[in-house]
């Protein structure tokens, strides 16, 4: 064994938390996982909205990266990103995805399950343009996912796309948002000795979530 797997061994947190009852939970998915986020927020959690997006490609090969939830609006989860990004290459090719909400310091997880579509024109231009000008600027200088010699390059691009557009760019034809349609959301606190409480609401055909406990 080497040193850094028993150091690895050695790395154990107790969770101490006070368990979590199915009486307690909202009926809702949606409702209960704005109450959680809002207490990530209060908790002064970095970037409580960050998750990890998952998807496949064409061969069933999975890739994680981290995004940001921009909005959660008609039970829809949604990101912005570019249209040409590995991510939204994935998702042309399969439409199913995951995000997971690690707020490990509640001792807290959500992970978000569901089918993925782009949002209206609209809605990627308002949100665009809600932006800093120097992040729209940023969507036009980074070709993401692409090959890049050196840092010095994307620093050109920047300054070019600035030059080119000055401070108040418009949105990227290749720069919109995405919408996650949940059809499962699992709720995960950690409990003394390992026995955490998992929770998973799952959408049934009539639309109405059903919501049981599973052994952690």
């Amino acid at each position: 064994m080497t040193d850094l797997t028993q150091q690895l061994q050695d790395m154990r947190e107790e969770y101490d938390g006070v368990p979590l009852r199915k009486s307690e939970l909202a009926k809702s998915p949606l409702t209960q996982f704005s109450i959680w986020l809002k207490d990530a927020q209060n908790a002064d959690i970095f970037d409580p909205n960050a998750c990890s997006l998952s998807t496949v490609d064409d061969c069933g090969a999975p890739a994680a990266r981290a995004v940001l939830l921009k909005g959660l609006e008609s039970g829809k989860f949604s990101f912005y990103t570019n249209y040409n990004s590995r991510k939204a290459k994935h998702l042309e090719v399969n439409p199913q995805a995951t995000m997971h909400f690690p707020w490990f310091s509640l001792e807290r997880q959500v992970v978000v399950s569901g089918s993925v579509e782009k949002v209206s024109i609209n809605q990627s231009e308002e949100y665009f343009n809600s932006r800093p000008s120097m992040s729209r600027l940023g969507a036009w200088a980074s070709q993401q996912s692409e090959a890049l010699d050196s840092r010095e390059t994307l620093e050109k691009k920047f300054l070019e796309a600035r030059e080119k557009m000055g401070d108040d760019p418009p949105r990227p034809e290749h720069w919109g948002g995405y919408a996650l349609n949940p059809h499962s959301i699992e709720f995960w606190q950690g409990g003394p000795n390992r026995l955490h409480d998992r929770f998973i609401y799952k959408l049934e055909s009539d639309q109405n979530w059903i919501l049981n406990r599973f052994y952690p």
